[in-house]
């Protein structure tokens, strides 16, 4: 009996939804579906974004253009709301990025079909991909400060609050009061009332399970009171990242798994933006502030970007292409989760909303070089989570900080990161490691051999001007594909017997596990 009740036990581990900890080693690609893909058999529209109107995605055709995500490497796809959207043009343009609900028991059928939805998660599991569904909880949408709540999930006016405007830096006042204007308003769903959280948990608990949904980005977050969130990311049984658009976001983890790291992207831009201030400092602040207001584990599942449905693109604030390399492969190598925005990697350059929004297809899904270095960053990821699975319950540290470089240890690797630009300089940085002297290390992204020094540092010259560097020893690189090591192979231990015994223990688990998965599948039938 105790033997099936362990086994019981091992099943519902196994169907139980992604949790956090699955999520630190994934890596996101977000897309605005009506921008991704034209549906196949259809000629691609002429989409301007400033037009504010559909321009013909799908899940269909994200679902049919999934080869192109895969082939960067990316093991998540996070997808814009697909609830019931307000279906009239408003002041402001049509709801093709499906921030405006107004049902959200309903699917959107401008994206298509309740079986389209579910090919694309199942296509994205074949892949070992997961995938993260937008949901916005804390309003609804109106073109009069008079709603018609029939048109609702919530159909009593009693279940909002009463209309009023925001005062912006009253933290009540921001969680109570509608967002919009007079011309397009936000009305807000009242959290407070008991009925309208138990409806909210059974909604977002059935979604889950009917769509295959192994994450949550919850929008407008912070607009909706904190001990709200505990219950509603239970009842969903998934990870949960929420928008706090602001610099004190992180003061909201202790009520869901992980935030969007808006310090991180504005320390970033301060950073590596060029031109702008070059402040590194910023990046070392936020490094000390993230730790002091974060616990280790939830540092570790942070989201990191650079770009988004809300700010400019990188390449509309930055001119230079380094600049990009080098703050991309930040959010790659330090604690979190990298999140790429759709079109980061084709170079498109938008400001804000809703020039921010260009479809895709535009760019003919080129095979560019900002898509070669997300390819080679996933991967290394992928590697170190097999091969060195503490680099990714490991914090980062600080090794150097110049007014141009930033230097930081992760594990057995090292990331030196630089402001300098594209123009070769006859300059160069030295950083400390904890390596012994003389041990060889490899830049991954451009198999360069550096040695440590005498002293074990590493010396770093920008010749050919500021790229991203990320060291590990040499040694460790064995079986990674990387730098001419063939993948697959391994280095054992010189006189070890413990390696075959390894191997060998691997062995027989790897067959319990595949006995014990047949097992619960033939208990699920």
């Amino acid at each position: 009996m105790s033997a099936l009740l362990a086994l019981l036990s091992l099943c519902a581990s196994l169907a139980r939804a992604a949790t956090a900890e699955q999520w630190r080693g994934r890596s996101i690609y977000q897309v605005i579906v009506d921008r991704f893909a034209s549906p196949n058999g259809t000629e691609a529209a002429n989409c301007d974004p400033g037009a504010h109107t559909f321009c013909g995605g799908t899940w269909n055709s994200l679902r049919q253009n999934l080869d192109y995500i895969e082939g960067m490497g990316f093991t998540a796809v996070w997808i814009s709301p697909i609830s019931k959207n307000i279906e009239e043009s408003t002041a402001y343009g049509d709801a093709y990025h499906g921030y405006w609900v107004t049902d959200i028991s309903r699917l959107n059928d401008r994206f298509g079909t309740a079986d389209d939805l579910k090919a694309l998660a199942d296509e994205l599991h074949k892949r070992n991909m997961y995938l993260m569904v937008d949901v916005v909880v804390n309003n609804v949408v109106s073109t009069s400060l008079e709603p018609d709540y029939s048109q609702y999930f919530f159909k009593n006016e009693s279940q909002y609050h009463p209309y009023c405007q925001i005062r912006w830096g009253d933290r009540e006042s921001e969680q109570h009061c509608w967002m919009g204007d007079k011309n397009l308003t936000l009305p807000d769903v009242d959290t407070e009332d008991p009925a309208v959280v138990q409806q909210y948990n059974s909604w977002i608990s059935g979604l889950v399970q009917e769509y295959g949904i192994d994450g949550l980005r919850i929008d407008g977050a912070s607009h909706v009171r904190g001990d709200f969130w505990p219950g509603f990311c239970e009842a969903a049984g998934v990870f949960c990242i929420g928008e706090v658009y602001t610099s004190q976001s992180l003061e909201y983890t202790p009520v869901m798994d992980s935030v969007l790291n808006f310090p991180a992207y504005h320390s970033l831009v301060s950073a590596f933006q060029i031109p702008g201030p070059q402040n590194m400092s910023a990046l070392a602040d936020n490094f000390s502030q993230s730790k002091a207001k974060v616990n280790a584990s939830t540092t570790l599942v942070l989201g990191n970007f650079l770009e988004n449905q809300d700010v400019p693109r990188w390449a509309n604030i930055s001119v230079d292409p380094q600049s990009l390399y080098n703050a991309l492969t930040y959010t790659f190598m330090y604690d979190g989760i990298p999140v790429v925005y759709y079109g980061q990697e084709q170079g498109m350059h938008g400001a804000s909303d809703p020039w921010n929004r260009e479809a895709l297809w535009s760019s003919g899904y080129a095979n560019t070089t900002t898509y070669a270095l997300i390819a080679k960053l996933n991967s290394f990821r992928k590697f170190l989570a097999a091969q060195h699975p503490e680099w990714l319950s490991t914090q980062a540290s600080l090794l150097t900080l110049t007014q141009n470089h930033i230097a930081f240890i992760k594990g057995p690797t090292i990331a030196i990161l630089t402001n300098i630009g594209s123009p070769p300089q006859n300059t160069s940085v030295a950083v400390y490691t904890p390596f012994q002297p003389n041990v060889a290390t490899t830049d991954i992204l451009s198999c360069t051999q550096f040695a440590t020094g005498s002293d074990s540092t590493v010396s770093v010259e920008y010749s050919s001007g500021g790229r991203p560097v990320v060291l590990m020893p040499s040694a460790y690189l064995y079986g990674s594909g990387f730098c001419g090591h063939e993948a697959g192979t391994t280095a054992a231990p010189t006189g070890s017997s413990g390696a075959a015994q390894a191997r060998s223990s691997d062995t027989g688990i790897v067959q319990f596990l595949a006995i014990m998965l047949g097992v619960c599948a033939f208990l699920s039938l």
